[in-house]
């Protein structure tokens, strides 16, 4: 009996050191970093990151960069990536051209849905100042918290309205809060009863003279700069080769 316990608490000490192993194991690959932008930590730190948020959201969060020595159009090349990898599955795309400094977002399936044409518009404008500066891991930390967080909210809804920023409500609580104190400590002092009828005499009291006089009139003329802003993007969706629809926005960074 002795032995058969000893064995068994083996077995379990075993299997708890084992269990972490096998938990690092099963992260998916999802950074594919072909054109040796990252260090092995960031390409290990992204890579845990992409796994953990999109375990959360049922979607697999994948990042390409691509030397592109074949010079295919940024979104066939994340298109076709998702055509021979992840046909039908749920899927959040970054892919970075480097040859002609491109960069697409692609959204499949569940992600399409939830990350349509204009919320990807808003993260790829949001990490192309980190991106042209080659601030890489950073541009791609940005979009993975990005595309994590529209995708908590309900298509068709606008988290970025000020009404539903957290900073602004509580601003006007604040205000809201001090009109309050402000109105309840003048009404503690009791009102005034005195005006201008307590020292005026009106029976001697009058208007003695009235004059209008005409000076001049003074017009300014401003002139409106035309916005002469440069910079692309854009792009929408459509459809892979393998007929798998999908939303999108690429730009220059």
């Amino acid at each position: 009996m002795r032995r058969s316990s000893l064995t068994a608490m083996l077995l379990l000490l075993i299997g708890l050191l084992v269990l972490p192993a096998s938990g690092l194991a099963a992260d998916k690959q999802l950074i594919f970093d072909e054109a040796g932008l990252l260090s092995p930590e960031e390409v290990q730190e992204l890579n845990a990151l992409a796994n953990q948020l999109g375990a959360e959201r049922q979607t697999d969060f994948i990042i390409i960069t691509s030397s592109n020595t074949e010079n295919k159009d940024v979104a066939m090349i994340t298109n076709d990536f998702y055509d021979e990898n992840l046909p039908g599955e749920n899927a959040a795309i970054l892919t970075m051209d480097m040859r002609n400094r491109q960069v697409d977002l692609g959204g499949f399936y569940l992600a399409e849905e939830y990350l349509d044409n204009s919320r990807l518009d808003k993260i790829r404008n949001g990490i192309t100042p980190a991106l042209s500066a080659g601030n890489y891991a950073d541009a791609f930390r940005e979009f993975l918290k990005e595309s994590h967080r529209y995708m908590g909210y309900e298509p068709g809804f606008n988290p970025d309205n000020i009404l539903f920023q957290t900073w602004f409500q509580v601003a006007v609580s604040l205000a809201l809060g001090g009109l309050v104190v402000s109105v309840m400590v003048f009404r503690s002092g009791g009102r005034v009863t005195i005006n201008r009828q307590t020292y005026e005499d009106s029976g001697s009291s009058g208007v003695l003279a009235h004059r209008d006089t005409y000076l001049r009139t003074t017009t300014t003329k401003t002139k409106i700069p035309r916005n002469n802003g440069g910079g692309g993007g854009g792009g929408g969706g459509g459809m892979t080769r393998g007929g798998h629809s999908r939303s999108g926005s690429r730009g220059s960074f």
